[in-house]
C-alpha cells in the first residue's frame, strides 16, 4: 500500500474446441458465493463508460480500442492469476490465445464457454465447467498482460518495450518468489466472485499443458474507483483510498497518463500503442498493529481525517490540500503529484484476507493494481520516494510483485488477444 497515490489535482473468433477444453490445471482457484444481480442490458464497448449500465451490472462490452477492466467502473471482486508459459511451439500457444479470446467475449457477455456445461457427449468433459449457470454478467471484465519473461521464448526479444522494465528491489519489499513474477496475467474483475473465480477456472482449462498457473489472488472490497462522484472506498486500515483517481470518463487524463502513445516504445514496440502497463503488488498490512495505534497518530500518518477523509486543516475529502501543512513523512504529502513532478497514475486495488499467518495475526492487506503508460515514469520513481521515507511503512509490507505490458483492446470478432505481438502483418 505504500504506494497508493493520492492525486487529488491542483488543476468472436471460433469457439475452443472440446479437445482443448480436456483437462485444466493450477492451484488456489476457490468458489465463492452468487451475490449479484442487476439487468442483462449491454453497456457500451469495452473502451468506452456507460455510468448507468454499469451501475445496474450489466455486461460490460468486451470490444474495444483497449481492454476493459482498466478505465471500466471498478467491480467489487477480483480474482487476478499470473501464469507460466510450458509449451515451446509459438503456433500452440497463439491458438490458446485465440481460444481464450474467444471463450472471454462469451464469458463477459454471460454465456458458457463453447458448448456449455452440459448437453454435449456424456464420454468427454463438458465445455464450461458450470459454476457460473444462471449468473447474470456482473460486469465482468478480463484483461491479459503479458510479463518480461515472456520475451525471452519464442523468438520475441526484439519486441520488449522498453518500457517493460524489470521493477528494482524497493526499500522495505520481502518478495516471496511464489507471489512475484509470471509470464502473462489475467485479470477477473466481476461483482459476484464466483463469475470471477469460473472465467480464470475455465481459461485455465484452457490453456491445460501450454500455460500454468504460478500464482493467484482473489480480492474484495475495491479500494479505488473510476466512476466520477462515486463515494471513495476504503482501505482494511479505515481510510478512504485513491481520492481523485483518474476517471474512465477523463479521457484527457487517460491519454495523457494511461494509454501508450504513437511512438512511445519505438518502431519494434509500436504493438503496445493503445495499451498500457500494469504493476502488481501485494502489500501485507500488520493489521493488529494498526488497530493499536491511536487515532491522531493515523491520522497524521495519512493526513487525512479518518471520518470525512479531508486533507489537514481542510473540511471536505475533495478539498485541495495543503500539504505543508502535513507531517513531512505524510502519505498523502508524498504522493501526491504535486509532491512527483505530477506523477499520476490509475488505479484499480482490492482489499485481500487470505487467513493468518500461523502466529494468529491476519494475513491482509491490499491487493494493489495500477495502470501507466510507463512504469518508469510512473510506479518507480513514485515507489522509490515512498518506501523511502513514508511513515506507513511502519505498518505494511510489501510481499508480492509483478509487470505486465497490457496490449490494446480487441477490435472485432477477428481480433484475439496479442495480435499486434504474435502477427507479422499487424
Amino acid at each position: 500500500m505504500s504506494e497508493i497515490q493520492d492525486s487529488t489535482s491542483s488543476t468472436s473468433s471460433a469457439s475452443p474446441t472440446r479437445r482443448a477444453l480436456i483437462g485444466w490445471g493450477g492451484a488456489g482457484l476457490a468458489l465463492g458465493a452468487a451475490a449479484a444481480g442487476g439487468a442483462v442490458a449491454m453497456a457500451k464497448t469495452g473502451d468506452d463508460v456507460d455510468p448507468v449500465a454499469a451501475e445496474t451490472g450489466a455486461a460490460v462490452g468486451f470490444h474495444g480500442a483497449h481492454q476493459a477492466g482498466i478505465a471500466t467502473p471498478v467491480q467489487d471482486r477480483l480474482h487476478f492469476a499470473a501464469f507460466d508459459v510450458e509449451t515451446e511451439d509459438r503456433a500452440e500457444f497463439v491458438q490458446m490465445l485465440k481460444d481464450w479470446t474467444a471463450a472471454a467475449h462469451r464469458m463477459t457477455a454471460g454465456k458458457p464457454v463453447g458448448e456449455g456445461a452440459y448437453g454435449g457427449l456424456a464420454e468427454a468433459p463438458p465445455d464450461d465447467t458450470g459454476e457460473a449457470l444462471g449468473l447474470k454478467p456482473s460486469r465482468l471484465t478480463l484483461t491479459i498482460g503479458f510479463g518480461p519473461s515472456l520475451f525471452e521464448k519464442f523468438g520475441l526479444a526484439d519486441r520488449r518495450p522498453e518500457a517493460l522494465v524489470d521493477l528494482p528491489k524497493f526499500p522495505g519489499d520481502n518478495l516471496e518468489k511464489t507471489r512475484t513474477g509470471g509470464d502473462l496475467c489475467i485479470q477477473a474483475c466481476a461483482d459476484d466472485p464466483q463469475v470471477a473465480v469460473h472465467a480464470i477456472r475455465n481459461l485455465a482449462r484452457i490453456g491445460f499443458g501450454k500455460v500454468v498457473i504460478r500464482w493467484s489472488q482473489l480480492g474484495f472490497g475495491k479500494t479505488s474507483s473510476t466512476t466520477p462522484d462515486a463515494q471513495t472506498p476504503r482501505n482494511l486500515m479505515g481510510f478512504k483510498d485513491g481520492t481523485r483517481n483518474i476517471a474512465g470518463t477523463e479521457t484527457d487524463r487517460l491519454k495523457k497518463f494511461v494509454w501508450v502513445g504513437d511512438g512511445d516504445n519505438g518502431k519494434d514496440s509500436a504493438w503496445m500503442t493503445g495499451g498500457s502497463y500494469l504493476v502488481a503488488r501485494r502489500i501485507r498490512m500488520h493489521i493488529e498493529t494498526w488497530d493499536r495505534t491511536p487515532l491522531q497518530e493515523q491520522e497524521d500518518i495519512f493526513g487525512r481525517d479518518k471520518g470525512e477523509g479531508a486533507p489537514v486543516g481542510k473540511a471536505k475529502e475533495h478539498d485541495k490540500p495543503f500539504l505543508k501543512a502535513m507531517k513531512p513523512d505524510a502519505h498523502v504529502r508524498l504522493a501526491h503529484p504535486d509532491s512527483n513532478d505530477g506523477i499520476t497514475i490509475l488505479r484499480r486495488g482490492y482489499s485481500f484476507t487470505d487467513g493468518t499467518d500461523g502466529l494468529g495475526r491476519l494475513d491482509a492487506g491490499l491487493f494493489f493494481l495500477a495502470y501507466m503508460r510507463d512504469v518508469r515514469k510512473g510506479f518507480i520513481p513514485l515507489q522509490r520516494k515512498l518506501s523511502a521515507s513514508d511513515a506507513l511503512n511502519e505498518y505494511i509490507q510489501h510481499v508480492g510483485s509483478a509487470i505486465f505490458a497490457v496490449p490494446p483492446g480487441v477490435r472485432d470478432k477477428d481480433d484475439w488477444w496479442g495480435r499486434t505481438l504474435f502477427s507479422e502483418e499487424a
